[in-house]
């Protein structure tokens, strides 16, 4: 308290005294016991809480990094795999492509055996029907010949005669005339 003049007493606003410092000092004492104990019990585990997920958000960015290498690995792995396939595909379409080639040759080459042999069938069953053709001229010619000399020497000719009129005959008209 201050004494004014006129005896009026004026309190002091902020007035330092011992009572004042120990009450401070203690204050402060007690701020200090409250915050190491809060820190100990409060700011502790929100600290532990927050490095706990910060290695939990640093495992899952390391889990997604081998993820995605893992997957990377993967891609390229299926797209060598790809590849081989897209290889083996070619190399199954250019062999089936030869065989195609190889039966289409194979297949000509038969056509045209069995067109030679058909054709050679069929001059030998021409040959055939000429010499047939030929054989029956031949009889033909005998029998005519035969009557036409019957008739002529009926009479008065034997079978010996006859015979020799005949082989005459063929001989003038000799073999050539029969083969055409």
């Amino acid at each position: 308290m201050i004494l004014l003049t006129g005896g009026e007493t004026y309190d002091r606003m902020f007035g330092l005294d011992w009572q004042l410092l120990a009450d401070s000092v203690l204050t402060l004492i007690a701020v200090f016991i409250l915050f190491t104990l809060m820190s100990y019990f409060l700011f502790n585990p929100a600290r532990k809480m927050l490095n706990d997920r910060k290695q939990k958000i640093k495992g899952e960015l390391d889990e997604a990094k081998a993820n995605l290498d893992q997957a990377l690995l993967m891609k390229a792995e299926y797209e060598e795999k790809l590849q081989g396939i897209n290889q083996e595909a070619e190399s199954i379409l250019s062999e089936a492509r030869r065989r195609a080639l190889d039966n289409e040759n194979r297949i000509v080459a038969q056509a045209k055996e069995e067109a030679a042999r058909i054709m050679e069938r069929a001059r030998t069953e021409a040959l055939l029907e000429k010499q047939k053709m030929a054989d029956d001229v031949k009889k033909e010619m005998i029998t005519v010949a035969s009557l036409m000399a019957g008739k002529v020497v009926a009479a008065s000719i034997d079978a010996k005669v006859q015979d020799q009129l005949i082989d005459e005959t063929l001989k003038e008209m000799g073999e050539n005339t029969w083969l055409s």
